[in-house]
């Protein structure tokens, strides 16, 4: 190749150079492993409840409870990580969330449905942070910021696995052993991935960041056009928990019980491999217009819904949108990291977090509203995305700001 033809293509990224960088194949491995019960536990939980005798509308609930108990303490865990570092964190929460997921079964039909949730709910307060703790590494794991960027793509692509393989593994064990025995299994790999996180030099090393005052960053991590971008993410969120819900209706619709997990399957693949296209390369253009851009394709992704009547043409469809979902998370944390003062990372990746799983809450909630009504219910993630693109256009991220992260990074 040419030194001209090498100056004008952006530079490829080799996945074997961020997985071959020191500890990053480990953090990022344990930490899928310990993020499993993120997809395994709330099927577990419901199918464990029907096993004993209880109605599918408990089991209903004390799964979405086990959810939204886990995404709303994100913030309190990531502030605490700042604080005390991460094991003194990572450790505790693996024990109790595990050791309450075991307990389940053995204690809530001695204690009736109150029992039950109050478990469920103290084990989803529990769960380990460890999407924000991988993400709070990144940048002591890998100081170039190409491969940073590649390793970004490929942790945010991947974890729309974990809710592909982790219902299908809960399942699969409840249906071979018993929801009993799934519940424990889910415990033991939460425990174990967290182990492997905790105790890696880069997860055990890490010590809080001295700041200089905590009132002024307090008032900065608050800032508008932080609290403004995790608006436009719980658009995002509202946009993916629609989905569930419009996947189960359109297989009652057509009697292809099948599709209820097709197409957040299609989705969540369609998202991996977007996140290896991007993380591949370096793109043109600051962090803030590779994010309106990434919104405004996602949006345009969920349109054809609203004229798609197959289902299979629907599932091919929501391959588009979930290629570009990566990009826009992926640009949300670099963008996120730009606005955030130092030593409270890990507190805004929660935050995040929490805005994109509150989102999900809403829309699933708004999308069972309108189960009834096939256009409406169609057009919800493309009210979701709209919204995200809408706020994020009024209030954009201070592309300065993402440029001196840039510049920090590369001679850090």
């Amino acid at each position: 190749m040419s030194p001209t033809a090498s100056a004008v293509s952006p530079p490829r990224i080799i996945y074997g150079a961020v997985l071959g960088s020191p500890y990053a194949a480990r953090l990022l491995g344990g930490t899928l492993i310990g993020r499993l019960p993120n997809g395994m536990a709330p099927v577990a939980i419901v199918l464990w409840t029907l096993a004993a005798g209880r109605s599918i509308a408990l089991g209903g609930l004390l799964s979405a409870l086990y959810g939204l108990a886990s995404v709303l303490s994100q913030p309190v865990k990531g502030r605490l990580m700042d604080r005390y570092g991460q094991r003194a964190v990572h450790l505790p929460a693996a024990v109790l969330n595990s050791s309450l997921l075991i307990t389940l079964p053995l204690a809530a039909p001695h204690g009736g449905p109150a029992l039950a949730t109050a478990i469920v709910v103290a084990a989803g307060l529990t769960a380990p942070p460890l999407e924000a703790g991988l993400r709070a590494l990144w940048p002591s794991v890998l100081p170039d910021l190409r491969l940073r960027h590649a390793a970004l793509a490929l942790d945010t692509g991947t974890q729309g696995l974990l809710y592909i393989v982790g219902p299908l593994l809960a399942a699969a064990l409840a249906s071979t052993y018993s929801p009993a025995a799934a519940l424990a299994i889910t415990a033991a790999l939460g425990l174990a991935g967290t182990l492997v996180v905790a105790t890696a030099p880069p997860s055990r090393n890490r010590r809080p960041t001295p700041t200089t005052s905590s009132a002024g960053t307090a008032r900065r991590l608050a800032s508008p056009q932080l609290a403004s971008l995790f608006v436009a993410l719980a658009g995002v969120g509202c946009a993916i928990g629609a989905l569930n819900v419009l996947a189960v209706a359109m297989s009652d619709a057509h009697g292809q019980q099948m599709l209820s997990g097709l197409l957040p399957a299609a989705f969540s693949a369609s998202s991996f491999l977007g996140g290896l296209v991007y993380g591949r390369r370096t793109w043109p253009g600051s962090t803030t217009r590779q994010l309106v851009f990434g919104s405004a394709a996602f949006l345009t992704g969920w349109l054809p819904l609203l004229a798609l009547h197959n289902p299979y043409a629907a599932t091919a469809a929501v391959a588009l949108p979930g290629a570009f979902l990566t990009v826009v998370v992926a640009c949300a944390y670099v963008t996120t990291d730009a606005l955030t003062p130092t030593g409270r990372t890990s507190e805004a990746y929660a935050w995040l977090i929490c805005s994109i799983g509150v989102g999900q809450a809403a829309g699933t909630a708004l999308a069972g509203r309108l189960a009834d009504h096939a256009l409406a219910l169609a057009a919800l993630p493309a009210a979701g995305a709209a919204f995200a693109l809408t706020v994020l256009l009024l209030t954009r991220p201070d592309q300065g700001a993402v440029r001196r992260d840039r510049h920090r990074c590369r001679h850090a």
